[in-house]
């Protein structure tokens, strides 16, 4: 560390604070200041950076050009993304006025075991087997799933998580096929194109990140090709999939069900406690009205060796930037 640093704290605000993320920071307090806001950062919010160095931010955050603009004008020098996922950053109003640093890898098995959890849960309705005995309901009526041994598991995007998946697929005895611009040619699985991904899965996961190419990829016409009684799982983005056309697969029958940890408008209601409010969300509203719909508020990151891992990257990509310069988490 630097004499220069060892002498002035660095001020970081964290914005969107949930009661965990605040003893995860105080670890390092000897080393930094800390301001921490439960409010979401936006353009409105950004002003309460005032005086600091650097903004840490969320998937539920708006990095808007605006919001940009007030950090700035705060003072900040560095935003820092406590998380993967980036699309809420205007990355390219952002490049060459202020740096941008992100968390990439973090714990893709938290990720990726949660999605198979959802896979089993959905099919083998583990969720409502719960419900029913709680009520003391013990008739398996209705109850039925499938065996996934030998059935085709289509999984687009195969990165740290979605190559966790594979393997555990592989291991369940599932046929693997896989979408991806950049194939790691892994034994026993078979490389496809969406098309034939869709036409043959049983079960389709999502793990790809959300670009202006991947956004609503699960639409009306790709639902039409898939098979009769197919299964979606998202722990990716919820921008992936059109929830207007998921809702009329739904509907149609043609899919069996679906496991959502992520949703298009979660900004507005997860990690928020609505027991004793009205939820305003008619599109939410009519998906937990599927009995065959599981929808978990983004979770399937949180272990304690994803929060942990988290925080300690974040710390490491601001000791980067104001000790070299530079990082090799750098957006921009």
């Amino acid at each position: 560390m630097s004499e220069a640093k060892s002498q002035k704290k660095l001020k970081i605000i964290i914005y969107s604070l949930m009661e965990y993320d605040q003893a995860e920071y105080e670890r390092y307090k000897d080393r930094f200041s800390f301001r921490f806001m439960k409010n979401k950062l936006d353009k409105n919010t950004a002003v309460f950076a005032y005086g600091c160095d650097v903004a840490v931010a969320c998937p539920f955050d708006d990095v808007s050009a605006e919001a940009i603009d007030e950090l700035i004008e705060a003072g900040v020098k560095l935003i820092a993304m406590r998380c993967a996922g980036h699309n809420n950053v205007d990355i390219e109003y952002a490049r060459g006025k202020i740096p941008v640093v992100y968390v990439p890898d973090y714990s893709p098995y938290s990720i990726a075991e949660y999605s198979i959890a959802l896979m089993l849960c959905a099919v083998r309705k583990v969720h409502k087997a719960y419900n029913h005995s709680r009520e003391h309901n013990f008739s398996v009526s209705n109850m039925s799933g499938y065996e996934f041994f030998g059935k085709t598991v289509g999984i687009v995007g195969e990165g740290r998580i979605g190559i966790c998946v594979i393997n555990v697929c592989r291991a369940m005895g599932m046929k693997v096929l896989v979408n991806t611009p950049h194939p790691k040619l892994l034994d026993g699985v078979e490389y496809v194109s969406l098309d034939e991904l869709y036409e043959r899965s049983d079960v389709i996961q999502l793990h790809c990140s959300l670009t202006p190419q991947t956004h609503h990829m699960i639409n009306d016409e790709s639902i039409s090709r898939m098979k009769d009684g197919v299964v979606i799982v998202n722990t990716a983005r919820g921008g992936l999939i059109d929830t207007d056309a998921l809702i009329r697969g739904l509907a149609s029958r043609k899919i069996r069900a679906a496991a959502l940890d992520v949703y298009e408008k979660e900004a507005n209601t997860f990690t928020v406690d609505m027991t004793e409010d009205i939820l305003e969300d008619n599109v939410m509203q009519v998906l937990l009205g599927f009995p065959n719909v599981i929808i978990s508020p983004h979770m399937a990151y949180f272990t304690q060796e994803s929060i942990d891992a988290l925080c300690d990257t974040t710390i490491s990509n601001i000791d980067d930037i104001f000790e070299t310069g530079d990082c090799k988490n750098r957006l921009c």
